[in-house]
């Protein structure tokens, strides 16, 4: 049992976390709590994890989308754009209703949210399957087209969304004070739900199919281009609900939003070990490479390094699991060759 866990594929991952977060208690220091009196580390407290964890749910629920495109083989660089318009569509509908139920106001906004995250997958999926042309030069097309009718449509102002629906994305489920743990929830519920989807299921195992080889998917009898199509529409899906939630939880939505999030999220989804080239990738590996990259984040700001080296780190990072990769492979190729040879 331990010898499967240590050689599992999150072992890695989850060992340079932990790694990370006790350099990060070592180095935080501590503080005096003012309502219990008592000696806090400033990193290893509730407060500090559910933030972390909440900085890192809404393009870690991004990652898990862009891990299943990934793995089928594609790319997604429109997901930060989805995001936006999604946030922006909603904060408008919303504040044009004006006064309404509170339930109300949290179904329509997820219904607006997700409805456009749909459609906007459908759109790169159609245009992938129905022009042949590489998704990224699809999703960089409709990165820029989605981000320019959020920036017109909102006027490039910054729009607040009913109080209701706010207080959705902040109840703190009687933690207290302060601790807004729905977001992470969230997190672990998509990923749950994508992890059960790529391991548990036969769409799951097409995307794995047509990731490894699509010629031999096709002549398998694998629908290719509807498992393309579905993959985008996963992502777009993903990147609503990242929406709701980050509008909902921050008050407001603006064209803005979730710039350069396309970075964070294939990074996540690389860093997790999800292959570039198709065929390999966990959804439980995307949340677990998002996770790090918010530690990295939280690494630079507590050992008060420049904030302008983390795109630096973070590239080298991709670079670095990019070649991890590729070099894994290679090993494992050869090992099997010596095997075969035997």
């Amino acid at each position: 049992m331990l010898r499967r866990v240590l050689t599992s594929p999150q072992a890695g991952l989850v060992a340079i976390i932990l790694l990370l977060g006790a350099v990060l208690t070592a180095t935080a220091g501590t503080h005096v709590d003012q309502r219990t009196g008592l000696l806090v580390n400033n990193f290893l407290n509730s407060y500090t994890l559910i933030q972390t964890a909440t900085d890192a749910s809404f393009f870690a629920i991004m990652a898990v989308g862009a891990t299943i495109v990934i793995i089928a083989g594609g790319i997604d660089l429109s997901v930060g754009a989805v995001y936006a318009l999604a946030g922006v569509a909603t904060a408008m509908v919303l504040r044009g209703m004006g006064s309404t139920d509170p339930i109300t106001a949290v179904l329509l906004g997820l219904a607006i949210s997700i409805g456009i995250g749909l459609l906007s997958g459908a759109i790169n999926g159609a245009l992938v399957v129905g022009l042949d042309v590489h998704p990224f030069i699809v999703t960089l097309g409709t990165m820029w087209i989605l981000r320019g009718i959020a920036f017109v449509s909102s006027g490039a102002e910054s729009i607040l969304l009913p109080r209701p629906v706010t207080e959705v994305a902040k109840a703190s489920l009687g933690l207290g004070d302060a601790l807004y743990p729905v977001p992470m929830l969230v997190m672990l519920v998509i990923t749950v739900l994508g992890s059960v989807f790529l391991t548990q299921t036969v769409g799951g195992r097409r995307v794995f199919a047509v990731g490894g080889s699509q010629e031999a998917s096709r002549f398998s009898g694998v629908p290719v281009g509807r498992v393309k199509i579905g993959v985008f529409v996963l992502s777009g899906f993903t990147a609503g609900v990242a929406a709701f939630m980050g509008a909902s939880f921050y008050g407001s939505a603006s064209c803005a939003d979730a710039t350069g999030y396309e970075l964070y999220v294939i990074a996540s989804a690389v860093v997790g070990g999800a292959s570039l080239s198709g065929g390999k990738g966990s959804a439980v590996n995307a949340l677990l490479g998002a996770v790090l990259i918010v530690l990295i984040r939280q690494s630079i700001r507590t050992l008060h390094f420049d904030q302008n080296y983390e795109w630096i780190i973070i590239g080298c990072a991709i670079i670095m699991a990019v070649v991890f990769d590729q070099a894994s492979a290679r090993f494992a190729t050869r090992r099997l060759a010596a095997a075969t040879r035997r």
